[in-house]
């Protein structure tokens, strides 16, 4: 038997999403959850094969149930089952730790063979997801190609990975810290970034900072 989690915060969604998997002689419904919190709560006391995510929610949404279902039980699978069809939605919650992506009113033939997929260890993405995600993946790596650092935006990123603050940066380059900070930020965005250690790892990896040894 495939033991399931149903999180979802409508009710209707999670009765009907339990009567049309108690139709399979393979799945058992063992709980079911209205938010993250009592998701990770219930997968704790009852440690089920496959998660049933949905990741608009109240108190904890799903990508960060996901995240930390990910660190408390690592054997669990997790199946995102939503509306939330963006291309951040979807990117989050696979780099959260989903392993598979469906939206709500996909056949339930194919939710069906979904949660078989990832309860066998495979990854599952409904065509429409991975075409957006793709799309995105390729804008990125497209955006990095288009928008190179200045040299200026450079000589930043060179003092960001020696621990500099933006004062020191500032007097160093004989600029305001107002300018600093617009190319700090400018930085972040085309290295696809949300803070200083993530854009310092970033550029020692694409060989833009060198570090001292």
């Amino acid at each position: 038997m495939i033991k399931i989690i149903i999180v979802d915060d409508h009710p209707v969604v999670r009765e009907g999403l339990a009567a049309m998997l108690s139709t399979q002689p393979d799945f058992q419904v063992v709980g079911e959850a209205s938010n993250g919190v009592e998701a990770i709560r219930l997968a704790g006391e009852l440690d089920p094969d496959v998660v049933l995510m949905d990741l608009s929610m109240p108190i904890l949404d799903g990508v960060g149930a996901i995240q930390q279902l990910r660190q408390a039980l690592p054997s669990t699978r997790i199946l995102v089952v939503t509306a939330y069809d963006t291309d951040e939605g979807i990117l989050d919650a696979i780099q959260a730790g989903a392993q598979g992506y469906l939206l709500k009113g996909v056949p339930r033939d194919e939710l069906f063979r979904g949660i078989r997929i990832v309860h066998e260890g495979g990854s599952l993405l409904q065509p429409s997801v991975a075409s957006k995600l793709l799309s995105h993946v390729s804008h990125m790596l497209k955006r990095d190609e288009d928008e190179p650092l200045t040299p200026r935006e450079r000589e930043v990123l060179s003092h960001l990975a020696r621990g500099a603050r933006n004062k020191e940066i500032a007097e160093k380059l004989l600029i305001s810290e107002r300018t600093v900070k617009f190319h700090v930020g400018i930085i972040f965005q085309k290295l696809g970034v949300s803070n200083r250690a993530e854009a310092v790892s970033r550029a020692i990896q694409k060989g833009l900072v060198q570090v001292a040894r």
